[in-house]
């Protein structure tokens, strides 16, 4: 279900006639994955991960306010978030 909110369509489903479709194998080694992605054009490396970027810059007024990030940060919430799948 995740992959289909990932790519708004049901993947195991055929797009031709609808019936279910299973998963036979998984590609988990990297020489594989590059020769089947290579020739169609794809690119066999996962794009680079960008830096995290610091805290906006402030005016020299408001530098004394944001000094201590930790003071703005968000409390911990009083409740436990359950994010189990139920199906």
């Amino acid at each position: 279900m995740l992959l289909a909110r990932l790519l708004a369509c049901l993947p195991l489903t055929c797009q031709s006639c609808g019936a279910d479709m299973r998963i036979v194998a998984f590609i988990t080694e990297a020489a594989p994955l590059e020769h089947i992605l290579t020739p169609i054009g794809e690119p066999a490396q996962p794009p680079p991960i960008a830096p995290a970027r610091g805290p906006p810059a402030c005016d020299e007024g408001l530098a004394d306010a944001v000094a201590d990030w930790d003071a703005l940060a968000q409390p911990e919430p009083a409740y436990l978030l359950d994010q189990q799948v139920q199906w």
